[in-house]
């Protein structure tokens, strides 16, 4: 994977990230985007961090707050992945 430098942060990132819009599914909105429960977005983090990806796009507005609660909840399976560049 390749890293690129955050501005003037000092931290690398990976030139891709992974969008969790669609974790949980909550609201006519998000609901029409998909509805990715826990054990599947397990698999979609897992597959991402053995691909080197490690920078996850989510906010609390995503399905009410659920995305976040949904990759927290993964968070301890992902922590021996997760490495600061």
């Amino acid at each position: 994977m390749e890293f690129r430098q955050l501005g003037n942060s000092g931290l690398k990132v990976p030139i891709l990230s992974f969008g969790t819009g669609t974790f949980g599914g909550k609201g006519d909105f998000f609901a029409a985007w998909g509805n990715t429960d826990v054990q599947e977005a397990t698999r979609l983090i897992d597959i991402c961090l053995d691909s080197g990806i490690n920078f996850f796009d989510t906010a609390n507005g995503y399905s009410s707050g659920a995305s976040e609660e949904i990759l927290g909840k993964d968070g301890g399976a992902a922590a021996p992945h997760a490495r600061a560049s």
